[in-house]
């Protein structure tokens, strides 16, 4: 779809291992897509690159772009690469090596050569300073400003770029933290300097220091990246806003995130599972557990009801995570809100090999976008996924990306001969498929994890299938999972920068309050959430977002009196702008009840902590009309011989477009082709293609 004279954009940027996902969403309706390499020595270039193309090519001026959304994977990356600021961390006396004692949790329970990662802050760079504070926020030992001056020389001869500040207790009194930050950015004016008081007041020391140091570690890289990227759009005249995806699947200014961008390490994942949630939402799907997979990971998550399951509790940096809630210990903790995403290493450049016992294997390791599969013809040397799909019969090797990358079968066969097939003894076709099969079972594991991990039968739910690779394998993971239905939404393969455009301004501030949830506690309660409520309004405003437009909730993290662990539920008002205590109540009792399977009625229920989000919805006006984007191709390609396992053996597979599918079902096999990705319909299923544009595939077991 062309764009108008005067028509307006925003732009959604998703950054994958492999390719960089652009999505332009006019204000008079038009939808452009582009999808260009990703550049991983230099994110940034490939993003001012693609976007400069799409400008010239479509004839669109650079001032008529209002905003830009952008996801962004560095801050993983930057954690799994060691490639952080040099980072201290300054704590109370005493409490030097709580990054060292962590969770006291070993990830795998019967490898005892597991090795958790070093800390990010080395023991020679964790300082103390003689000062205390009580449970309960009273001074027991005052702090010495002296002492922190001192400690100021030490730091600055030590030449670190980042210092974490995160004193015991300081989530009931933040006088000290605040105190020794003031006086460092004095001493130090060109050090990055963040106290957990300010990023996360909350009980448990670990979490909190975790935190505090990931945020400190990140914070000088982050800044740069976002100083070039930003500096670069403006050297091709884009000027515009620039927002960044958090984890939680909010967003924030690119000023907000480079102070605060612990709030940002999930940020890639999380947008295909917003778009999802919006789609959902709109055009009334039924639930549904996403599947988004690309080059390099795939990741899967859950919408019910319209809505996301999130978590506060997580880490980053302990490698594939299969369920944040479900594995502990590996990594580095993070205790800030994030879509609970399970994330596989498993995408079309997955490489395959051979373990130990001769068993072939697929992933985790990938080719990435350099040097990509062999049949990029770039200099990969390894089979991957990519080339069996293509010596399957399943990608058109002229038809990548609307043909604009072409892809060289020839070499994906030797490559599979020479270190494939003299090892396994099949034939070239039987060893692609096994590949295939591998693959798929890697990530059944994934929707596993976010559902019958989680007391969810994956039956009663669609699979939701996005990404250049979700497709292709969508009706594979299905079959396996014995699922009825698949939904592939318009533009697949850039959903996830659609999902950008989908994503309210958010923002949250927290609180530990330990009391308890009666009528006696009433007023604790509405105090600190007056208080919340003030100062996120107040951040909000700095952010370019007037109180009249921002809606507030409440949230809190209850438990029962003598339980370790808490559970979060929404917080209801009474008219008069007070907490409903006895919904408050009711609400935890049924979240217990829905977790663990019963509940204690009559057990008193405490406070932790209590949380305040900001949201500016969206304007109705933006809404993204992804029904003009259906692309009407011209003739359809001529039939070719596709391989779909020993079961269904080769078929001469007609080749559709999505434009040629009507309501009614056509019952496979198929190959869909488009622009951004290729759907696989296997013999036994049948696509159709709804009222909203999408892609439906049913079983056809399940039409009987």
């Amino acid at each position: 779809m062309h764009a108008s004279s005067d028509e307006t954009f925003r732009i959604g940027i998703d950054v994958g291992g492999t390719f960089t996902d652009l999505v332009f969403a006019g204000s008079a309706g038009s939808l452009l897509t582009r999808k260009v390499p990703t550049t991983p020595s230099e994110y940034g270039r490939g993003i001012v690159g693609g976007i400069a193309a799409v400008l010239t090519d479509e004839g669109i001026a650079a001032d008529r772009v209002e905003s830009v959304v952008h996801a962004t994977t560095v801050a993983t990356n930057t954690i799994l690469e060691g490639r952080g600021a040099k980072a201290a961390l300054i704590t109370t006396k005493g409490f030097r090596d709580v990054l060292e004692f962590r969770r006291l949790r070993i990830p795998q329970m019967y490898t005892l050569s597991f090795k958790r990662p070093e800390p990010l802050v080395p023991r020679n760079l964790r300082f103390e300073l003689d000062e205390r504070l009580s449970g309960a926020g009273e001074v027991v030992t005052p702090l010495s400003l002296g002492e922190v001056d001192a400690l100021a020389v030490r730091l600055a001869c030590e030449g670190v770029e980042a210092v974490a500040i995160c004193l015991i207790n300081s989530y009931a009194n933040k006088t000290h933290e605040i105190a020794v930050t003031e006086r460092l950015r004095e001493r130090l004016p060109d050090v990055f300097i963040t106290a957990s008081a300010d990023l996360l007041p909350e009980i448990r020391e670990y979490e909190r220091t975790s935190t505090t140091v990931v945020n400190a570690y990140l914070g000088p890289v982050l800044t740069r990246y976002f100083d070039s990227l930003t500096a670069s759009l403006r050297g091709i005249g884009v000027v515009s806003p620039v927002q960044v995806m958090k984890s939680d699947g909010g967003v924030m200014s690119v000023q907000a995130a480079s102070l605060k961008p612990a709030y940002i390490v999930e940020s890639g994942p999380s947008a295909g599972v917003i778009g999802a949630a919006d789609l959902a939402r709109s055009k009334n799907l039924p639930d549904l557990i996403t599947l988004d997979m690309g080059g390099t990971t795939a990741k899967a998550a859950m919408v019910e009801g319209g809505k996301v399951s999130k978590t506060s509790d997580y880490e980053v940096g302990a490698g594939i995570n299969l369920s944040s809630r479900l594995v502990m210990g590996g990594g580095h903790a993070l205790k800030l809100p994030v879509i609970d995403i399970s994330e596989i290493g498993a995408g079309g450049g997955s490489i395959v090999g051979f373990d130990r016992a001769g068993a072939m294997t697929v992933g985790p390791q990938s080719a990435g976008a350099d040097p990509g599969p062999v049949a990029y013809d770039a200099g990969g040397e390894n089979p991957t996924l990519t080339d069996a799909m293509i010596l399957l019969g399943f990608i058109n090797p002229d038809y990548l990306v609307g043909g604009a990358l072409k892809l060289n079968s020839a070499l994906a066969e030797e490559v599979m001969r020479d270190k494939v097939i003299d090892v396994v003894g099949t034939s070239l076709e039987e060893a692609a498929h096994g590949i295939f099969q591998i693959s798929a079972g890697t990530m059944v594991r994934a929707v596993k994890a976010v559902s019958t991990f989680r007391g969810r039968d994956p039956r009663d739910f669609s699979l939701f299938a996005i990404g250049g690779n979700g497709p292709v394998l969508a009706a594979e993971i299905a079959e396996a999972l014995e699922m009825k239905r698949v939904v592939i939404p318009l533009n697949p393969g850039v959903f996830s920068a659609y999902g950008l455009l989908r994503t309210p301004i958010e923002q949250e501030m927290a609180q530990s309050c330990l009391g308890a949830v009666d009528a006696e506690g009433a007023d604790m309660l509405n105090a600190v959430y007056g208080r919340l409520e003030a100062e996120l309004l107040e951040l909000m405003a700095e952010e370019g977002c007037p109180a009249e437009t921002v809606v507030l909730s409440r949230q809190a993290d209850l438990r029962y009196i003598g339980q370790a662990h808490e559970l979060s539920v929404p917080v209801t008002t009474q008219p008069d702008g007070q907490v409903d205590i006895d919904a408050m109540r009711a609400a935890f009792h049924a979240e217990h009840r829905q977790t663990y399977g019963h509940a204690i009625e009559n057990s008193q229920i405490q406070s932790v902590n209590l949380r305040v989000v900001g949201t500016v919805p969206l304007d109705q006006a933006a809404q993204i009309d992804m029904g003009g984007a259906l692309r009407h191709d011209g003739a359809l390609p001529a039939p070719r011989r596709v391989y779909f396992g020993a079961t269904h053996g080769f078929h001469e597979t007609p080749i559709l477009r999505r434009a040629s599918l009507g309501e009614a079902p056509s019952d496979g096999p198929l190959i869909i082709e488009e622009y951004d990705t290729t759907c696989v319909v296997p013999p036994n299923w049948a696509a159709a293609c709804d009222a909203g544009g999408n892609i439906v595939l049913t079983r056809k077991e399940a039409q009987q």
